[in-house]
């Protein structure tokens, strides 16, 4: 009830801007270039976490920027997520376009997972900060020719204490284990480009961790299906011994064509694109459909801009 009547009285009552207070509009043209007038761009933190996906990110975490996320998120300015989903979408594009993936324009779809907030601070705030502004990116790319939609699968499965008086080593140590995918996630994961993204990158442990999660079930269910086709073989191989066999392997022939037709559409959209640089160790096809393609948010601390290094 309370983000509806929020969405109402957007609409109904005299706005100012998110990131300067300007009366009478949602965002001013110069906070809209502030927050999208630049060529996103890559970022990393200092420390970096292991594991921490390539991430792009729209703007520097400063001044207005830093005003129109803190309005949206903790003053529940909802109008302001159209703009911030539009600046999640060009960090999104770039993270694609980096990371060469055929997700752009191409067959499979690309699938933003946002980062969850805790429980407490959803029921704070009357809303998801990170889920609304992914699915204003995702009417966004493919208001641009971008086959995307959000599937918000990850849960926090533990309490974790409130981040903001930790350094980077603490809040790895925080999130550490923090967060699974919701029961059926992985198959939903499976057709198509994961890109994780959130409000706001700090110190990567949040990215970091819904990485490590989303990883962990990606090799759980290849391994799964790599068992059961096995199993399968072996069947077919027992029931036909005079199956033709290459290099020693019996090829798996399955008993019923229902059954057929079901796994030649789950295999198809496992085990293309597979790309070696997210590999989950000891995982064949791993970085394929279903894994960590990138990550994107709309802001970062100006000193994780690589730009702004030596």
């Amino acid at each position: 009830m309370r983000g509806w009547w929020q969405d109402f009285t957007d609409l109904v009552l005299p706005a100012e801007c998110g990131g300067c207070g300007r009366l009478r509009t949602v965002l001013c043209p110069e906070c809209r270039a502030a927050l999208s007038g630049a060529v996103p761009s890559r970022v990393r933190p200092v420390p970096e976490p292991p594991g921490l996906p390539v991430v792009h990110a729209a703007a520097r975490y400063a001044d207005e920027v830093r005003a129109v996320l803190l309005a949206h998120k903790e003053r529940g300015a909802l109008a302001l997520a159209a703009p911030l989903g539009t600046a999640l979408a060009g960090a999104v594009r770039a993270g694609l376009e980096t990371s060469g993936t055929a997700a752009m324009g191409g067959d499979r779809p690309v699938l933003l997972v946002p980062v969850p907030s805790a429980r407490a601070a959803v029921r704070a705030r009357g809303h998801d900060p990170a889920r609304r502004i992914a699915l204003a990116a995702a009417g966004e790319l493919r208001r641009t020719g971008t086959a995307a939609r959000v599937l918000a699968v990850l849960r926090q499965r533990r309490a974790v204490a409130d981040q903001s008086g930790l350094n980077s080593r603490q809040r790895q140590d925080n999130l550490a284990g923090a967060l699974a995918l919701a029961p059926g996630g992985d198959r939903l994961l499976r057709g198509g480009s994961v890109v994780l993204v959130d409000d706001l990158m700090t110190t990567g442990a949040s990215l970091t961790e819904a990485a490590r999660a989303v990883r962990a079930a990606t090799a759980r269910e290849q391994r799964t299906r790599a068992y059961g086709g096995m199993a399968e073989a072996a069947i077919a191989h027992r029931r036909n011994p005079g199956l033709i066999s290459y290099g020693g392997a019996t090829p798996a022939v399955y008993a019923a064509t229902g059954r057929e037709g079901r796994e030649e559409r789950i295999a198809g959209s496992a085990d293309e694109g597979t790309d070696s640089r997210h590999a989950v160790p000891g995982i064949a096809g791993a970085g394929g459909a279903g894994d960590v393609i990138c990550a994107a948010v709309v802001a970062a601390p100006p000193d994780s801009f690589e730009i702004n290094r030596n």
